[in-house]
């Protein structure tokens, strides 16, 4: 008996032992991953998501970016990120103008091109760039912009561009009505464009300028502000005590920093490029112009059956690509019906008993706009504040309809916030109770532009948080998220406000609010699938469209 018993001690003993090697084996390998290697699930400049090892992330040492106190999973989560968008941009050294991506010479010829194709059927296009000298390329980078449209029916969709890095490129477009339907392609920024704008993004995140005014009694000041200001001079830090986001202005030297009166927009910095760059961004010549086609430009689509049609719209998984397209200029979302509010008292049965919150920049600002436009009972009420900046209210006493937009916190460049005005997304959504009847929106991407994306990435970290704890408290609260958007480029803008830099920030907001439980207004999609020109803030009708899906999500069709 004794012998049996000290046999079990023993085995015990080892058994305690093994596991301890093992725990130890295993903390050794997660403190590797996290200094050495990530694996990364990324999305590359198509949309798609490819799996990788990503080695030794190099990090921005912005404002103190990359000494960041991270979690393992947020760290993990950040090289993710970062691997994903920065691997876009070949390094082929100084290149010559005429040696640049030129989309006259460059052209697209239609792969499958069988007479006729079905509704669901995939469309591959070609793309092979070209330099001034009408000689191929031979590396990408190149950005590109893809649409499938008929003008007739008003309808439209984007398609996936996929880099072989070779001066090759695929387009596939899935088909989604019948008729026929034109293939366009666009070259947004050539590669060696592209290159300028991720340098001036990590060398020159200051290039947009912000500055404070500090009154008291009759003395006034006004210095200079960002998320991070060099030198050594005296500062007034305004970073956010619950958020942690940096907010720095330089002191002034007669007044305190308790003194800050108004933030605005100081300008932006000009020289920024050499003449060879300069080269680059010409309107006309290679921002955002269209590819043609070496042989046909166009297919015939022919009808599905009715019973295919219905499984092709709305059995689509979470990695729908495209997320819609138009039909006769309305929106139609692949994953569910969207309900079409065409009447003023369509939306006010909808916003019955509700509170209505619309946080970020002047995109969703658009939303407020329209809403008190367009429902004659929902009026705006009189707050005082600064034209196009807010906040802004508006009510509907008669259905009890509460309507809400404020601006996020700094970086913003609007013209003049108070800055008791300047507050931070994230702490807004902490102070909100939630519930069936409280509704919340959210745009904040265009302000960020210029900044590297590890500022981006904090902001949305911390809105994420926020949002979390929202739904958990309250799980019927409604959040939308609305994307990015393209906008019109000429030299100028694309060096600030680039759809190359807003694209980055669309996919690493999508990544981020993945899961989360939050629903999404794809406005990336809806302004490339549409006919009207690209605008910072689009046209009505695709601002319609934009509410049209945001209140589907509110009040969505009984099934």
């Amino acid at each position: 008996m004794w012998t049996n018993f000290f046999k079990l001690r023993l085995f015990c003993c080892l058994l305690a032992v093994l596991m301890v090697v093992v725990l130890v084996i295993n903390v050794t390998q997660v403190e590797y991953l996290d200094h050495e290697t990530v694996s990364a699930t990324f999305i590359d400049s198509s949309g798609q998501f490819i799996s990788s090892q990503v080695t030794g992330i190099s990090r921005n040492p912005y404002c103190g970016y990359d000494q960041q106190t991270l979690s393992s999973q947020e760290r993990m989560e950040e090289d993710s990120l970062l691997a994903a968008l920065h691997r876009q941009v070949p390094d082929v050294g100084p290149v010559p103008f005429v040696k640049s991506t030129d989309p006259s010479s460059s052209y697209f010829v239609i792969l499958n091109s069988a007479a006729f194709f079905q509704v669901g059927s995939q469309l591959e296009v070609l793309v092979h760039v070209q330099d001034f000298q009408r000689k191929p390329k031979k590396y990408g980078g190149d950005y590109l912009q893809a649409r499938i449209h008929s003008p007739k029916l008003q309808a439209g969709a984007v398609g996936r561009v996929v880099d072989y890095q070779n001066g090759f490129y695929k387009v596939f477009f899935t088909l989604l009505w019948p008729g026929k339907v034109k293939v366009s392609i666009f070259l947004v920024h050539p590669s060696e464009g592209i290159r300028v704008l991720q340098r001036l993004q990590e060398d020159k995140p200051d290039r947009v300028y912000f500055k404070s005014l500090f009154r008291s009694g009759r003395i006034s000041e006004t210095t200079e502000c960002n998320v991070c200001l060099p030198g050594n001079l005296p500062l007034c830090n305004f970073t956010d005590l619950y958020t942690g986001e940096p907010w720095f202005c330089f002191k002034p030297k007669k007044l305190p920093c308790s003194s800050r009166i108004t933030h605005f927009k100081g300008g932006y910095l000009k020289g920024l490029l050499t003449a060879a760059e300069s080269a680059f961004f010409q309107s006309g010549v290679n921002i955002k112009m269209p590819i043609n086609s070496s042989g046909p430009d166009w297919v015939t689509v022919i009808p599905r059956r009715i019973k295919e049609t219905n499984n092709l719209e709305l059995s689509q998984g979470l990695g729908t690509f495209p997320s819609g397209y138009y039909y006769q200029d309305q929106w139609r979302p692949r994953k569910f019906k969207m309900r079409q509010f065409n009447d003023p008292d369509n939306i006010t049965e909808c916003l019955q008993r509700k509170v209505v919150h619309l946080f970020g920049d002047s995109t969703i600002r658009q939303w407020f706009e329209y809403l008190t436009t367009f429902v004659p009972d929902l009026v705006e009420f009189n707050l005082g504040s600064p034209k196009n900046v807010g906040p802004f209210l508006a009510v509907d006493q008669k259905h009890n309809i509460l309507l809400k937009y404020r601006c996020h916190g700094p970086p913003i460049r609007f013209t003049t916030v108070f800055s008791s005005e300047l507050h931070y997304v994230a702490n807004e959504l902490n102070g909100i109770v939630g519930g069936k009847n409280t509704v919340v929106a959210i745009a904040v991407w265009s302000h960020f532009s210029t900044f590297p994306l590890e500022v981006y990435i904090r902001r949305l970290r911390n809105i994420r948080r926020a949002v979390v704890r929202l739904l958990d408290r309250s799980p019927k609260t409604v959040v939308v998220i609305r994307t990015a958007n393209a906008q019109e480029l000429g030299p100028e803008v694309s060096l600030f406000n680039s759809d190359w830099y807003n694209f980055q920030l669309d996919t690493i907001l999508r990544r981020m609010f993945s899961g989360v439980g939050v629903y999404l207004v794809d406005a990336w999609e809806m302004t490339l699938a549409h006919y009207l020109p690209h605008k910072l803030h689009p046209d009505e009708v695709i601002v319609k469209n934009q509410l049209d899906m945001f209140l589907s999500f509110v009040c969505p069709l009984e099934t």
